[in-house]
Order: structure tokens, then sequence, then C-alpha cells
């Protein structure tokens, strides 16, 4: 009797690398980030990540982490605000300076289901006592060969990497 091996389905993915430049100031906050991805229409099809500033109540006692949120304007007029923040797997702490990477794998959460089309990764981040900076590429859905398209920041934010993988 022969066993019917299954075989894995590989499902495409996507990785965020993401810069965050340290500036010269002298108050320096960490910013807050939010990564996401738009239809061709400029609609929100998911939020990937948040970093804001996520302390306890008994650290905050005024919530303050999330009050600053709606300074990242685009993602919050999009759809931001319709996020209940904490969100598993979304939201995280600020990050220092540096560079983070993101991964994401079709089908799994927070990555929604892309039908095949037109897309843009966005990235925005704002900082107390500093700017606020926008990002974005422009990106097809699903990859049909692997493709590492970049976009760079002027101020808060560095180069801004898409790593795509069919």
């Amino acid at each position: 009797m022969s066993a019917l091996l299954a075989t894995p389905a590989f499902a495409a993915s996507l990785a965020v690398n993401i810069e965050i430049p340290r500036l010269n100031a002298s108050e320096y906050h960490r910013p807050y980030v939010a990564t996401w991805i738009e239809r061709a229409d400029n609609t929100v099809a998911g939020t990937l990540a948040v970093w804001y500033d996520v302390r306890t109540k008994t650290n905050n006692p005024e919530g303050e982490g999330t009050k600053w949120l709606k300074d990242m304007r685009q993602w919050w007029r999009r759809g931001g605000r319709e996020l209940a923040v904490p969100v598993d797997g979304v939201t995280g702490a600020t990050k220092p300076a540096g560079k983070h990477q993101l991964s994401f794998n079709e089908g799994t959460a927070p990555m929604p289901k892309l039908v095949p089309g037109a897309y843009k990764l966005v990235v925005e981040a704002a900082r107390e006592v500093g700017g606020r900076e926008v990002v974005s590429i422009p990106f097809q859905w699903p990859p049909t060969a692997a493709t590492q398209p970049t976009a760079t920041g002027k101020e808060e934010l560095g180069e801004i990497k898409l790593d795509l993988k069919p």
C-alpha cells in the first residue's frame, strides 16, 4: 500500500527592511512607525506593523502612548483610527536607530490575503520634537520573480527595502 505524500504549499513572501537613522538632536525621541499595504485606490489592504510607546498603565497612567498614534496622519486617516491597539503580532514598542526587518508569508497574519494586482508598501514615521515622513514602494502581487525595490527617506526614515519572493 503506498502512502500519499503531501507536497508543501509555498506561498509568496514579503520582507520589509526599515532603517531608522540616528538624528543629531538635543532631545532625541524614538519615532512612531506604521507599515501597511495599500491597494491601487489608496485604501488599506492591511496594517503590517505599528511601533509606538507601549508602556503599561502603571508606567504611563495617562495612556500617552496611544494618544500620539494620530501623529502618523496618513496611516491614521486611512485606517489606523479603526485599529483597536494593541494588536497581537502587529503592534510593538518603538525601535532604536538602526536597521529592522519584518517578514511575512502570504496567508499568515498579519499579512492580508492579496488578490493579484498593483499595491504599495507604505512606511510612515513621526517623532516627538521631530518631523513626519512617508515613504512608499509600488509593487505587483503576487511576485513572479524575486525583487528588492527600495526607497529612501530624507530625515525620519532611511532606506526602506521590500524583498518580494514568489
